[in-house]
C-alpha cells in the first residue's frame, strides 16, 4: 500500500514537469513575457487583488515545489506586481513553502533508498546536520552558490526536523528575496530606456551581484568571532 502511494505520487509529479516542457510553459516565466504583460497583470491587480494574490501564491510555491525554472522571474513579478512588502511577504511564505515540500518529497519518495545504497554517507551527513544543521542550512539559504531545488532535495534526505528546516530556510532566504523583490520594483517602475541607466535600478542591481560576496564575508566574519579567531 505504502509502494503504491509513493508510486503515485512520483508518477503525479513525473507527468507534471514532463507537461511543463512538453508544452513549453517556461516561456510565461521569462523577463520577456513580465514586460510584455506587466500591463496586464496590474490592470488584473487592480480589479481583483485577492483572486491575483491568492494564484501568484499557488504558483509560486508549485513552481518551487516542483524545482520548475522560473522562481526568479516570479520573484522579480511580485516586486512590479506588488511593491516590496507585500512581494516581499508573499515570495518569502510561498518559497519556504515550496522548499519544504520539496524536501518533504524528497524525504517521502528517496530516503528509503538512499540510506540502502549510501547509508555510511548518509551516516556522516546527519552527524554534521545534528551538530549545527541549522547554522550550516542558514549558510546554504543565505549565499545562493548551490541551486534551490538542489538543497530542498539533499535536506529531505538527512534526518532534519522540518519545522527547523522551514523557519530557518525563511530566514535565511528573506535577505537574498528582499534583493530580488526590489529589484523588481524598479523594473516595473522602467517606463523608458533611460530608465534603465537610473540610479535606483543600478542599485538594485548591484546588490544583485554583491549579495552573495557580502553574505560569504558577513558569514566568515561570524564564524571568526564564534571561535575567537
Amino acid at each position: 500500500m505504502k509502494n503504491l502511494k509513493k508510486i503515485s505520487i512520483a508518477s503525479l509529479i513525473i507527468i507534471m514537469i514532463v507537461g511543463f516542457f512538453v508544452f513549453d510553459l517556461g516561456k510565461y516565466f521569462t523577463l520577456e513575457f513580465l514586460k510584455e504583460s506587466q500591463g496586464s497583470l496590474l490592470l488584473y491587480y487592480e480589479q481583483h487583488p485577492i483572486t491575483t494574490i491568492i494564484i501568484f501564491f499557488i504558483l509560486y510555491v508549485i513552481v518551487t515545489a516542483l524545482s520548475f525554472p522560473g522562481a526568479a522571474v516570479l520573484t522579480l513579478g511580485a516586486g512590479a506586481l506588488f511593491g516590496l512588502v507585500l512581494g516581499t511577504i508573499l515570495v518569502s511564505f510561498a518559497s519556504t513553502l515550496g522548499a519544504t515540500l520539496a524536501a518533504l518529497s524528497s524525504r517521502y519518495l528517496l530516503r528509503d533508498w538512499v540510506e540502502k545504497k549510501f547509508s555510511e554517507r548518509l551516516k556522516t551527513i546527519n552527524e554534521g546536520i545534528k551538530r549545527e544543521g541549522s547554522f550550516y542550512l542558514f549558510t546554504l539559504r543565505i549565499i545562493p552558490v548551490i541551486p534551490f531545488f538542489v538543497i530542498n532535495l539533499a535536506m529531505g534526505l538527512t534526518k532534519i526536523d522540518m519545522k527547523t528546516y522551514f523557519w530557518v530556510s525563511q530566514i535565511g532566504m528573506l535577505a537574498g528575496t528582499i534583493v530580488y523583490v526590489n529589484a523588481g520594483v524598479q523594473l516595473g517602475s522602467i517606463e523608458t530606456l533611460s530608465g534603465i541607466l537610473s540610479p535606483s535600478v543600478l542599485f538594485s542591481f548591484v546588490l544583485l551581484g554583491l549579495f552573495p560576496i557580502i553574505a560569504k564575508k558577513a558569514l566568515e566574519f561570524y564564524k571568526k568571532k564564534k571561535h575567537g579567531l
